[in-house]
């Protein structure tokens, strides 16, 4: 029941283009919105072009990424503002925080709403596909997409955001979490952990990813098992390829930043 020209900010945890990739194209549909995101990536915002170029690195080219995210148009300048740490975002008497959460990206922040004592949280909460949920619990996964996975920092924000006793996590893969949150995050950073030492018992050379693939493919359903969960390997694994895919990418090139 908003009219287009009534929106007036356009808010991205980050620049990955699942959760950016249309912001561009959405303010050019809404004429008085502003388009909020963290300093970091401000100007991948405004030039998307090294974006899309490191994008189509990951995706396997251009084609690719037009086939999964379209046009992905520039944000005008004057339209965007850089949202650092303690940003407060006035939504007409509601406030919004930008707290700066580092750990999936650098340009990573998550957004706290204290009318709900909830976090938008982007991907620094992990994801969690509701099709896998269990008598009312999440199944939560991290994601270590590429290139600037930090397991440490990514640990350190999700303790800080839990300093604030949210209610409510708002995941944009997929959806609310209600509820026994620190026992959600303590899932998550278990399984950011299982990661981490996947990635460092794959044996380095050309064949690392797919070791490391096929390793969180085994931790992956080690986790469902324990769990309960009664559907088949194929079904999890294909739930889940893209995101074996990504997280592998990202823990090879983390470990490579590590050797150097």
């Amino acid at each position: 029941g908003i009219a287009p020209g009534e929106v007036s900010h356009v808010i991205v945890t980050h620049v990955h283009l699942d959760h950016a990739g249309g912001a561009g194209a959405l303010l050019s549909r809404l004429p008085a919105a502003r388009l909020v995101v963290h300093p970091r990536g401000a100007r991948h915002m405004v030039d998307p072009s090294k974006l899309l170029a490191g994008a189509a690195e990951v995706y396997g080219g251009m084609e690719a990424i037009r086939a999964l995210y379209g046009d992905v148009l520039p944000a005008p300048a004057d339209r965007v503002i850089e949202a650092p740490e303690g940003t407060v975002v006035d939504l007409g008497g509601r406030e919004l925080r930008i707290l700066d959460t580092p750990g999936h990206a650098r340009h990573h922040f998550v957004v706290h709403d204290p009318a709900t004592r909830g976090f938008f949280t982007g991907d620094t909460f992990g994801i969690s596909y509701r099709e896998f949920d269990d008598a009312g619990r999440p199944f939560m996964y991290p994601t270590t997409t590429p290139v600037q996975f930090d397991p440490p920092a990514l640990r350190a924000s999700v303790e800080r955001m839990l300093a604030w006793r949210p209610e409510r996590m708002y995941l944009t893969h997929y959806g609310m979490i209600e509820g026994r949150i620190p026992e959600a995050a303590a899932a998550m950073l278990d399984a950011v952990d299982g990661h981490v030492a996947v990635a460092r018992a794959a044996p380095p050379g050309p064949g690392r990813q797919a070791a490391i693939r096929a390793g969180l493919a085994e931790q992956l359903l080690g986790l469902l098992a324990r769990r309960g969960w009664k559907g088949t390997r194929e079904e999890a694994l294909e739930a889940y390829a893209t995101d074996l895919d990504l997280n592998s990418q990202g823990l090879e090139v983390w470990m490579a930043s590590q050797a150097g």
